[in-house]
């Protein structure tokens, strides 16, 4: 099926989704993560656009962005193509990282782009890593709190804090109570999952084995471990370390297949 365009925004403003492929994790620790910041703040100063939000999670990015000099599909696609370049490198593997076309919506007036801000920075807490959103210091919501954020160039807050009040200390008090307000937001969704516990996880590791044992899988054949590792890498809300560490193997050998 032939590909459509994306529809322009208006105001210049979108909320994107980057997805790791098949759902596999893009991000395995915080050296991932500053890498990935770095890249974000590196094509910033290239192609001027403004970052209003932001969220990394395991095996997806929310951004709430405008497009500068340069259109949205060439930034993402320059960051896409130096962060795989450098994960394919630090963990010796190959193959396409990220799902080929990012998701994006167009936000086009200032309620949306408060409420997908907002459903950005509540994202780890719906996913029941953290109780508050500035918990989860892979976001920009630090930033809007006064607190430290990084990179802290990245982060462009007036314009959001200007839809409160002039005065920055009312505007970070209102727009605080505003963030952590309940809601049943509906916005562009990843299909994102609570990631699993341990006890979770071998329960549905289980469910991809057959009638193999977990300790046996590392003796298996090649072909017939990489088949259940598929399997496995295929379960919403693990993580492949998590799934490498209950299955006793590399977490490279995870990564790989």
């Amino acid at each position: 099926m032939p590909r459509h365009a994306r529809k322009k925004s208006k105001t210049g403003v979108y909320h994107v989704i980057v997805r790791g492929a098949n759902k596999q994790e893009i991000f395995h620790d915080d050296f991932d993560r500053t890498k990935y910041l770095d890249l974000l703040q590196k094509y910033k100063s290239e192609s001027g656009f403004r970052m209003y939000a932001w969220c990394l999670m395991g095996n997806h990015v929310h951004l709430l962005m405008k497009e500068g000099i340069e259109d949205i599909s060439l930034v993402m696609k320059r960051v896409g193509v130096s962060f795989a370049f450098y994960y394919n490198f630090k963990y010796n593997t190959n193959g396409h990282l990220f799902q080929d076309r990012f998701k994006s919506e167009n936000v086009e007036n200032r309620m949306y782009f408060l409420t997908v801000a907002r459903y950005i920075h509540q994202n780890p807490i719906k996913a029941g890593i953290v109780s508050r959103p500035h918990e989860w210091k892979w976001s920009s919501c630090p930033g809007y709190y006064g607190k430290t954020v990084y990179p802290p160039t990245l982060l462009d807050p007036h314009y959001l804090f200007s839809m409160f009040s002039p005065h920055l200390s009312i505007a970070q008090t209102e727009f605080k109570e505003f963030n952590e307000r309940n809601n049943d937001d509906q916005c562009l969704d990843a299909s994102s999952s609570r990631r699993l516990t341990d006890d979770e996880a071998r329960v549905e590791i289980m469910k991809c084995l057959g009638s193999y044992e977990i300790p046996q899988v590392k003796s298996l054949s090649r072909e017939e471990r990489n088949i259940i590792l598929r399997n496995v890498k295929g379960i919403q809300g693990l993580s492949q370390r998590q799934a490498a560490r209950i299955l006793g193997v590399s977490p490279s050998l995870v990564f790989k297949v």
